[in-house]
């Protein structure tokens, strides 16, 4: 099992890297705990021997070399060292040198390890893993906050990083590439690709292309950025932070076009010459002969197309059958293997099953490097579930927010269709606030925590996120909560790409223990109470003093005008958020409710719970 040592240092923007500033310590470093060496053994002086050898090694090989030493398993050692290529040999070396004392220290009598900072990486292992690429994740440290046009930035920073992604795993030999986009007018973003030399461009690819995962995943609206993993580095900034002229000679020697999509001319294509012609000047065939000669190859041609017709057919059955929709073919670097989630939830055992969702049940499961995970095992008899994955996939994978659940992958193996998201030790809000026991572990305050926090992931979904998002399911069993207590939104399998119509609205019944989705008429006795003066009724056993029972009181007031008949009197999801910071702020007086429904609109029960697969309207979010 891995152990995970804590960041020991982040980037700020004082500190940024070039080739010639000083080195930065090491970042992030794991050993890897499942085999132990004897001190003083002959493994022991093979490592040394390898990671002696390799700071000069690298140095003086354009900041790449690997290097093995001894005879045999289980006393040959294995090392890989990778330098960032825009930088100079002295600050090479003395990267790798100091990562070399770290792994010694740190990892000492442990057979494999690595450490990678800013600057270079260094690996050792009792087995080879040269050209096994390696996506675990890392880390990812965040730059300096505080970026303008956040929308903006997010757009060309996923563009720039997907482009360098295909650059420097396609078009340079050296598995390297930076590269700059405006941001604005006055600004740009420079980022970074890079992978360890011994990957082929496949598996560089797609190591790269899980970093682009997780830049989208952490980023939080800051000016830069780093993705961490094991056999690839990617990095942004809103300032140069590497050798330009030294980066440019890298990336010109060797460099090769990179592969355009669709792009498969042959060389060939369009030329002809008169004696090969059917029917040119140079032909001398009969029409006698040249009948004889058409007709069979026009009834080939027929029973090839109707071959290739019955063919894609097929395919796109099995296609279907076996949930490989074309939507998430772009998420391939999130795929778990089966036997991976099998071995993880002991093969769906029953004692490590969290719960049941409505589209399935969810397991715990532990990966090899003692990571914990939630798997959700979607129904295979229902259309529904089919859908909803897609929607998770697509949707969740492009959205990131600290409460809102991520997910980490799929897997779509023997019509199995599971879903991977983080573990949450805490649960769903239902398992706490349901029962009166539970009722009484939750304070006030933390359950305001939890009203703030659901608040910004709704903000963040409705006005934030690149894809405007209505979750449409939003309950206690759906608001999951980690050993801090942070709510965490989850379940997006209902979401829709459109914003919420006016005639259904989101009531936050928080005094309860629920969230309920209501149309007008359904909060009747809250409104009574209301007018009558006596909210305080509908408060549960949760103790308070009398501060407390003020914000309880404006918590309702909140949720009234969110639920007003007139959708232009409804506040949006920042100015909810505003309003529960800004606790002295004085809030509008709700409109009473109109119990009547509009014939032209439609009722909750009439809605059904389809998943939409491509419709965007032009309602508004709120």
């Amino acid at each position: 099992m891995r152990r995970l040592v804590p960041l020991l240092l982040l980037f700020s923007s004082t500190s940024l890297l070039t080739a010639t500033s000083e080195y930065v310590e090491p970042i992030h470093f794991q050993c890897v705990s499942n085999t132990n060496y004897t001190r003083g053994g002959a493994f022991q002086a093979n490592l040394d021997a390898v990671l002696s050898s390799l700071p000069s090694a690298a140095a003086s090989s354009l900041g790449f070399a690997k290097n093995a030493t001894g005879a045999a398993a289980p006393d040959k050692a294995y090392g890989l060292a990778q330098c960032r290529r825009d930088i100079t040999a002295s600050l090479c070396s003395k990267c790798v040198e100091k990562m070399a004392r770290k792994l010694r220290s740190e990892c000492l009598g442990l057979t494999s390890a690595i450490a990678v900072s800013g600057t270079c990486l260094l690996r050792h292992s009792n087995v080879s893993f040269f050209g096994e690429g390696e996506s675990s994740f890392l880390g990812y440290n965040h730059g300096a906050a505080g970026v303008a046009q956040p929308e903006l930035f997010a757009t060309r920073l996923d563009a720039l990083m997907n482009n360098l992604t295909r650059m420097a795993a396609y078009g340079n030999p050296r598995l390297f590439a930076v590269g700059a986009t405006d941001h604005t007018a006055l600004s740009k973003i420079y980022g970074m690709a890079q992978c360890t030399g011994d990957l082929s461009p496949d598996d560089c690819y797609k190591c790269l292309n899980r970093g682009v995962y997780y830049i989208t995943t952490y980023w939080d609206r800051e000016k830069g950025g780093q993705s961490v993993l094991w056999s690839c580095y990617l990095r942004f900034e809103s300032a140069i932070f590497y050798n330009l002229h030294a980066a440019e000679a890298i990336m010109s020697t060797g460099m090769a076009p990179v592969p355009a999509p669709g792009d498969g001319r042959s060389p060939n294509h369009g030329e002809q010459t008169g004696q090969d012609s059917a029917t040119g000047a140079g032909s001398n065939l009969t029409p006698r002969t040249a009948l004889l000669v058409s007709v069979p190859v026009a009834v080939t041609l027929l029973l090839l197309l109707f071959v290739a017709v019955y063919t894609c057919k097929k395919n796109r059955k099995l296609h279907k059958h076996g949930y490989e929709d074309e939507e998430m073919g772009g998420f391939e670097s999130l795929r778990y293997d089966l036997s991976t989630l099998q071995a993880a939830t002991e093969n769906f055992s029953e004692k490590n099953k969290l719960g049941q969702g409505g589209f399935g049940p969810v397991y715990k499961g532990t990966l090899q490097n003692g990571q914990n995970i939630a798997v959700k095992r979607l129904s295979t008899e229902s259309k529904q579930g089919q859908a909803e994955m897609k929607n998770e996939v697509v949707l969740v994978a492009k959205l990131q927010h600290k409460n809102l659940v991520r997910l980490l992958g799929y897997c779509t193996e023997q019509n199995e269709r599971l879903l991977v998201y983080e573990f949450l030790s805490n649960k769903s809000l239902d398992k706490i606030l349901y029962g009166p026991a539970k009722q009484q572990e939750i304070s006030w305050a933390q359950r305001y925590r939890i009203i703030e926090g659901v608040g910004r992931g709704l903000m963040y979904l409705h006005e934030d996120s690149r894809l405007k998002i209505i979750h449409r399911d939003l309950k206690p069993g759906n608001i999951l909560l980690d050993a801090d207590m942070n709510p965490k939104i989850s379940d997006f399998g209902l979401a829709k790409l459109f914003n919420i119509d006016s005639s259904i609205m989101l009531l936050v019944n928080w005094l309860n223990g629920e969230l309920t989705l209501v149309m007008h008429g359904g909060y009747g006795q809250v409104w009574r109470h209301w007018h009558q003066g006596s909210m305080l009724q509908l408060v549960d056993g949760c103790p308070a003093d009398e501060h407390e029972k003020q914000e309880i009181l404006r918590c309702i007031h909140i949720g009234l005008l969110c639920v007003q008949d007139d959708a232009q009197l409804r506040p949006r999801m920042a100015a909810v958020v505003h309003m529960l910071k800004s606790r002295p702020m004085t809030l509008a007086s709700p409109a009473e409710p109109v119990f009547e429904v509009p014939g032209e609109r439609p009722r909750l029960s009439s809605l059904e719970p389809s998943i939409n697969e491509a419709s965007i309207t032009h309602l508004e979010p709120r």
